[in-house]
C-alpha cells in the first residue's frame, strides 16, 4: 500500500502544480512540480510492475523538463531590468514604441505560451484553398446558412444591429464524403477574415493541462483578430458525451470548449465556431446546444451527382454528353461526393488499362498535342479484327506516339460496377432521425 500512497500524493501535487501553471503562478508551479519529482521518485523506489515502472519515469521526465523551463523563465525575468517611467524620450516615437511593445510582450511570454501560440498559428489558413460556392455541387441551403453567417456579417455590418446577430456556432454533420470539410474550404476562400482550421492533433497533447490552454489560447487568438472563423473538423473526437471513463483530460478539453465558446464573461462577438463530424449523435449535449445550426448535410442528389461527374472528369480528353452525365447520375442513386470522385478516378484510368492490354494497334491521325492546328500521326490500341490493327503491345511503342482512347459512357459503367456506394441504408436511417430530433436539412 506504500507505494500507491506514495504514487497517489505525487498525482495530487502535480494537478496542483498544473492549476497553478494555468493560472500563470510559475513561481508556486515551479515549486509544487519539484515536490511532486520527490514523491514520484519514491513511488518509483517501491514500484514492483515494470509496465507502471515505465508511465512513472516517462511522467517524471516530462515534469521535470516543465519545472526547468519554469525555472529558466523565472531567472530571466527576475533578472530583467526595470523600465524607467517618465523620461524624456519615452513618448516621442510611437511607431517604435508599438514595436518594441511587442517584442517586450514576447519577452515577457512565459515560453511554452508563445510555444502554443506559435502552434496555433500554424493552424490559419493563408492560402486560399480556391474552392468557390459554386464549385461545391448541390447543398444549396447549407451554402446559404453559411452565407448569411459568414459572408453577410462581414459584409454589410449594418444589418447585424440589436437584437438581429449572426450565428456563433454551426455544425455540419453526415455521413462520410458528403462534402462538409469542402463547403469549409469554400468559406475560407470566400471570407476576408482570419480563418482557424483545427484538427484534434492540433488540440491535444502529452501534457497535464496543455490541451485546454491551447483551447483557451485558441479563441483568445480568434477575439484578437476579430471576425473570426474557427473550423473544427472531426469535433466528436473532442466533444463527445461525458461519462465516467472518460480521462480527466478529456473532461478539461470539453470544458473549456463550454466555456470559451458560451462562456460567463467571454466576448463571442465576431466569432464563428464551425465544426464537422460524422457522428453527431456522439456529441455532449452541451457543445450540440452550442452550435446553434446544425445542418445535415446529406447524400448529393441527381443534379448534385451530374455536376459532380462534370467537375471529376473535367478536361480529360472524353465522348460523353449531358446526356450521358444525366444517366451517370441516375445510376449512382446512394452515392456520396468522395463515392463519385473515387468512381471518376477509375473511370479516368480505363484508358490507361485499355493501353496495357492491348495486343493491337492501329495508326491514325489527330491534331498535334503541342499545336492542335498541325496534324500527325498516333498510335492507338484497336481490336485485332480492325483492317489496320498491328499486332504489337505498349512497350514497342514510341511515347510520342501514343494516343490514349478517350474516356466513354462504357468506361463509366463499367467503373460503377467495381465502385459501390460507401453509405449502407442503415446508416442513413441514423442521420435521418438525428436530423429529426436536432437538425435542419442542408439540401
Amino acid at each position: 500500500m506504500g507505494d500507491v500512497n506514495f504514487l497517489q500524493k505525487a498525482i495530487t501535487i502535480v494537478q496542483q502544480a498544473t492549476e497553478a501553471d494555468n493560472a500563470k503562478n510559475y513561481a508556486e508551479a515551479h515549486k509544487l512540480y519539484i515536490q511532486s519529482l520527490e514523491w514520484f521518485t519514491t513511488a518509483l523506489k517501491y514500484e514492483k510492475s515494470e509496465r507502471s515502472k515505465a508511465t512513472i519515469k516517462a511522467k517524471t521526465l516530462e515534469y521535470l523538463q516543465r519545472a526547468e523551463q519554469l525555472k529558466e523563465y523565472l531567472e530571466k525575468t527576475k533578472n530583467k531590468k526595470p523600465i524607467a517611467v517618465g523620461g524624456s524620450k519615452s513618448n516621442t516615437a510611437n511607431g517604435a514604441n508599438g514595436a518594441s511593445k511587442k517584442v517586450e510582450e514576447d519577452e515577457d511570454m512565459d515560453p511554452e505560451d508563445k510555444k502554443r501560440n506559435d502552434s496555433l498559428s500554424s493552424a490559419i489558413v493563408t492560402t486560399k484553398p480556391n474552392v468557390k460556392w459554386d464549385d461545391v455541387a448541390g447543398l444549396y441551403q447549407a451554402k446559404e446558412y453559411l452565407k448569411e453567417a459568414v459572408i453577410f456579417p462581414i459584409k454589410f455590418p449594418q444589418m447585424f444591429t440589436g437584437n438581429r446577430k449572426p450565428w456563433k456556432g454551426i455544425l455540419l454533420y453526415g455521413p462520410p464524403g458528403t462534402g462538409k470539410s469542402y463547403l469549409a474550404k469554400a468559406v475560407a476562400t470566400e471570407i476576408s477574415s482570419t480563418f482557424f482550421s483545427i484538427a484534434p492533433s492540433d488540440i491535444v497533447t502529452k501534457w497535464l493541462g496543455d490541451s485546454e490552454r491551447l483551447v483557451k489560447q485558441l479563441f483568445e487568438m480568434a477575439r484578437e483578430k476579430k471576425n473570426s472563423v474557427i473550423f473544427v473538423d472531426e469535433v466528436d473526437s473532442l466533444c463527445s458525451s461525458r461519462n465516467d471513463q472518460e480521462s480527466e483530460s478529456a473532461r478539461r478539453i470539453k470544458t473549456e470548449f463550454l466555456i470559451q465558446m458560451n462562456g460567463v464573461g467571454n466576448d463571442s462577438d465576431g466569432i464563428l465556431v464551425l465544426a464537422a463530424t460524422n457522428i453527431p449523435w456522439g456529441l455532449d449535449m452541451a457543445i450540440r446546444r452550442r452550435f446553434e445550426k446544425r445542418i445535415y448535410i446529406g447524400l448529393p442528389e441527381p443534379q448534385a451527382r451530374a455536376k459532380m461527374f462534370q467537375i471529376h472528369i473535367g478536361n480529360t480528353p472524353n465522348t460523353l454528353t449531358p446526356g450521358d452525365y444525366k444517366k451517370l447520375a441516375e445510376a449512382t442513386e446512394g452515392y456520396s461526393g468522395s463515392d463519385i470522385q473515387s468512381l471518376c478516378k477509375d473511370a479516368i484510368m480505363q484508358p490507361v488499362r485499355a493501353v496495357q492490354n492491348a495486343t493491337h494497334f492501329k495508326t491514325i491521325r489527330g491534331p498535334c498535342r503541342d499545336d492542335p492546328d498541325v496534324m500527325r500521326e498516333y498510335v492507338t490500341p484497336c481490336s485485332p479484327g480492325d483492317p489496320n490493327a498491328q499486332e504489337m503491345t505498349w512497350m514497342d511503342i514510341d511515347p510520342e506516339k501514343l494516343k490514349e482512347p478517350e474516356i466513354t459512357f462504357a468506361d463509366c459503367l463499367k467503373s460503377i460496377r467495381v465502385i459501390k456506394p460507401s453509405v449502407s441504408t442503415k446508416d442513413l436511417d441514423k442521420y435521418v432521425e438525428y436530423t429529426r430530433d436536432f437538425g435542419q436539412d442542408g439540401v
